[in-house]
């Protein structure tokens, strides 16, 4: 049997007013100064995807508009809502006031590893993730330095994505798709 590849006037995708409009995942992104303005256009465009409610702009971390955002967001960053922090942990600060649970994304003593998220992290004792009582927040870090200490002391926990090869680590952007999928994973299901 062949596959046809929709054309996209058959994937019945949201025009930029109904996704402003949707229900969206109670998850905020931190980019936490994050060098690259493409590894920025991609986290916007899988936070699109995955109707993410928002992504904070930390430090360094650059700010839409800019063409090299746009180059791989393709118009997702007038899609997700985002807001800019001159630090991650005034972020940090902000996302607890409002009751979030504030995780980092990074290879820490003590990290919860990606594959155990449903026992450890999203646990009825903090919530049903289905019935939208907790909101997360995930934090990554940027490229060399990933999430900076204090941000990391500042959060309730560490998940970790375990790795089998030689490298210590990923791009952060394909970080972000891994861990924004294992949630959207939960929420949609």
């Amino acid at each position: 049997m062949k596959n046809r590849k929709l054309k996209i006037t058959e994937m019945g995708r949201m025009n930029v007013e109904e996704f402003k409009a949707s229900k969206k995942m109670p998850l905020i992104i931190v980019l936490d100064d994050v060098r690259s303005m493409y590894n920025v256009g991609s986290v916007f465009r899988t936070a699109d995807a995955f109707r993410v409610e928002a992504i904070y702009l930390c430090g360094i971390t650059a700010q839409p508009p800019h063409p090299e955002i746009h180059k791989t967001a393709l118009g997702a960053e007038d899609t997700v809502a985002w807001q800019h922090f001159p630090t991650a942990l005034e972020a940090v600060e902000s996302l607890k006031q409002k009751g979030y649970i504030v995780y980092s994304i990074e290879q820490c003593e003590g990290s919860t590893m990606l594959s155990s998220l449903n026992s450890q992290i999203l646990s009825p004792k903090q919530g049903s993730w289905k019935g939208l009582n907790s909101k997360y927040a995930l934090i990554f870090g940027n490229e060399v330095k990933g999430v900076h200490q204090e941000v990391v002391d500042a959060s309730d926990g560490c998940i970790e994505i375990p790795q089998f090869g030689t490298k210590h680590s990923l791009n952060v952007s394909t970080t972000a798709g891994i861990v924004i999928w294992e949630f959207a994973t939960r929420f949609f299901a």
